[in-house]
């Protein structure tokens, strides 16, 4: 298959009359399989929580503090806003996505500062340790979204791929996918 310059072609990709729609769907269902994954971990945490008199269930746990993390939820929704930009397309689209990676770095960044300021550790009994595992598989998933996006910025760059093909509208899919997650994480374990 050969294309004009400019035009993306995909190595791999669903034929062009399909529109992608083979690599959207199969997004669409690995995103079902990483919801059960995050499912599960949530039903665990829920589970022992319940079990416990008082959360967290010592007194020598304090809960993180909200200021870094709610300025870190501001700046993830942010990159589902620059990425839904860039998804528009015009003629900044690639900013939007470059601009995407940035704040979803950034993101992972502060996730590290805030856990090196957390007066606890994975350790730390059953919170520390439902703690660390739902922020770090969620951190996991951000990393892996991060790639994936830095892989369609580089494509985007050599002219292979364009704003509305649908391995970047996959790529999008996962991404506020993982944005979702991170609001009922950011609920569930530090607000209530």
């Amino acid at each position: 298959m050969s294309a004009a310059p400019g035009q993306a072609v995909a190595h791999g990709a669903a034929p062009a009359e399909d529109g992608g729609r083979t690599v959207k769907t199969g997004m669409l269902l690995f995103i079902v399989s990483e919801a059960m994954l995050f499912a599960a971990f949530f039903a665990a945490y829920f589970y022992l929580r319940g079990e416990s008199a008082t959360w967290p269930p010592t007194q020598t746990i304090a809960r993180p503090e909200l200021g870094l993390v709610t300025v870190n939820t501001a700046i993830l929704l942010a990159s589902s806003a620059t990425l839904q930009l860039a998804h528009a397309g015009g003629k900044a689209w690639r900013r939007w996505l470059a601009a995407t990676i940035a704040l979803g770095t950034t993101f992972l960044v502060l996730q590290g500062i805030e856990f090196s300021r957390n007066a606890f550790s994975i350790a730390d009994g059953v919170f520390g340790g439902t703690f660390y595992t739902l922020t770090t598989l969620h951190g996991t998933h951000v990393t892996v979204g991060l790639l994936v996006l830095a892989a369609m910025l580089a494509r985007a760059r050599r002219g292979f791929l364009t704003h509305d093909s649908g391995a970047f509208a996959a790529a999008s899919y996962y991404w506020h996918f993982v944005d979702v997650v991170w609001l009922i994480l950011f609920i569930t374990v530090y607000v209530l």
